[in-house]
């Protein structure tokens, strides 16, 4: 059941970023989708919502055969932060368990590049809630898990996000560095004694 509800959902979004390329047509309407999922009950495999003590974890769902967009467990133990990065394409989540709290920035612009990132806001995310995290015109920021248990989300972005090319920024500064984040493995995380 739990995997028929899975696979209905990746065809949804199959065939929706099939049928057009307007980002923002796409992440409404996969947020209705994921909202929905989620409030059906789905439950993710309990292995890719284990937390590591040492940094946030992306568990490969879903990765389009073509990269053109991909399902992933984000999970952070309790306290984790994510450095202000960007996505470098479009970008839904979902908050599956505990709760994230999003700082956003202005994405800077080459007249803005050498300077402090402007804030734009501040939301926690709870169970059950979905946000458009990002589009290519407003895709920075930071997240942290609070409350007293990880923080486990559900996300679909444009493209395979394990490959893409993002940036971080320091905020104070403006300066970015580019990263490729990866897909980290459930059997690593599995093994007693293995670093994330």
């Amino acid at each position: 059941m739990q995997l028929d509800r899975l696979k209905a959902f990746i065809n949804d979004v199959e065939l929706l970023v099939r049928s057009t390329d307007d980002e923002h047509e796409i992440t409404a309407r996969v947020a209705e989708r994921l909202s929905a999922l989620l409030a059906g009950g789905y439950r993710l495999p309990p292995e890719v919502t284990r937390s590591s003590s040492v940094r946030h974890l992306t568990y490969p769902l879903y990765i389009a055969p073509d990269d053109s967009w991909s399902l992933a467990s984000v999970v952070w133990d309790v306290g984790q932060r994510t450095k202000v990065h960007s996505h470098e394409t479009w970008g839904v989540a979902g908050i599956y368990a505990g709760v994230e709290h999003e700082i956003r920035y202005l994405k800077p612009t080459a007249s803005t590049a050498s300077a402090p990132l402007t804030p734009a806001g501040e939301t926690r995310w709870a169970p059950g809630q979905v946000t458009v995290c990002c589009t290519t015109d407003d895709d920075v920021h930071a997240v942290t898990a609070v409350g007293s248990e990880p923080t486990v989300g559900i996300h679909v972005y444009g493209g395979n996000i394990g490959t893409i090319r993002r940036r971080s920024y320091d905020p104070a500064t403006g300066e970015a560095d580019w990263f490729v984040s990866g897909w980290d493995s459930v059997e690593d995380v599995a093994r007693p004694g293995a670093s994330s």
